[in-house]
């Protein structure tokens, strides 16, 4: 059993700029009310604000999951970007990819723009698209399961990609590194915060959606789908954008699973994949 008696999710974003409509924060406590959203300083979250919420409430028995790719793949090639990065663990890559991003509010568009063609794919001009679809294990493991098919964070193109917003997540942990378990990369901590990764399809199937139709976007659907989770219906929203409702569900459904054993120590697991690729919550 866990220790954690709240339960944070964090639909993420690596657009450009300093505020962003694209981030919502959704939090629930031990018990069956159903998430709340938190209200965004500024009436928009940036992301050094969503890392500064974080530092402020990691002493609390906090899960908080994330939607977005916590590293690079590592295993298939032995490099993150191979003929460039010497790095061999995530922590490290995550400093690499800090240091050579200058963009504001941790942003990292420029960290994959400057290597497009040669580690990033972002159109036609930079060569066959197939040539760019690496894959960490999770990801690998996930798609041949047929849960849905997780993108790789080498495609920086279309509404699916998840490049732009995992680069600027591997900035954000690397400012946590220290202050906060990151898992797999670190083990759950006996007290305080743990951040993971999640994939928000994820808790859609738990919710009951099919699939193709992950996203709620009424007040019905999304109090059907929190019900399917065991959570009460939600406080209305003033809108019911795809960001807020990812984050409710997800939020409930971290708080349905966390006590889950085998989410924590998934059979393709290694000790390897846990230090260089880590893994997503759930997928087990």
């Amino acid at each position: 059993m866990t220790h954690f008696t709240r339960f944070a999710a964090i639909d993420w974003s690596g657009a450009k700029g300093s505020r962003h409509k694209g981030i919502a924060l959704a939090v629930c406590d031990t018990g069956n009310d159903a998430p709340v959203l938190v209200d965004p300083p500024g009436g928009a979250w940036s992301r050094a604000a969503i890392l500064d919420w974080l530092l402020a409430n990691r002493a609390e028995p906090m899960l908080v999951g994330f939607d977005m790719s916590f590293c690079a793949p590592f295993i298939e090639r032995g490099a993150y970007l191979p003929g460039e990065s010497t790095q061999t663990d995530a922590k490290a890559f995550w400093a690499y990819v800090d240091a050579n991003s200058p963009d504001e509010d941790l942003g990292a568009a420029s960290f994959i723009d400057s290597r497009r063609g040669t580690h990033f794919y972002l159109g036609a001009d930079d060569g066959a698209k197939a040539q760019f679809l690496h894959f960490r294990r999770v990801e690998a493991l996930h798609n041949d399961a047929g849960f849905g098919k997780a993108t790789t964070v080498y495609d920086a193109i279309g509404a699916a990609q998840v490049a732009k917003a995992s680069f600027a997540g591997m900035r954000l942990l690397h400012r946590l590194d220290g202050q906060v378990a990151i898992w797999p990369f670190d083990p759950p901590p006996a007290k305080g915060m743990a951040i993971v990764e999640i994939y928000t399809t994820i808790a859609a199937r738990a919710a009951g959606l099919r699939k193709g139709l992950s996203k709620l976007r009424t007040a019905a659907a999304l109090d059907q789908a929190l019900a399917t989770l065991g959570s009460q219906s939600h406080a209305p929203l003033s809108r019911y954008d795809d960001h807020s409702t990812d984050a409710i569900l997800a939020s409930a459904w971290l708080r349905a699973n966390a006590d889950r054993r085998e989410l924590w120590s998934p059979a393709g697991l290694s000790p390897e994949i846990a230090r260089t690729e880590g893994w997503t919550f759930g997928v087990s």
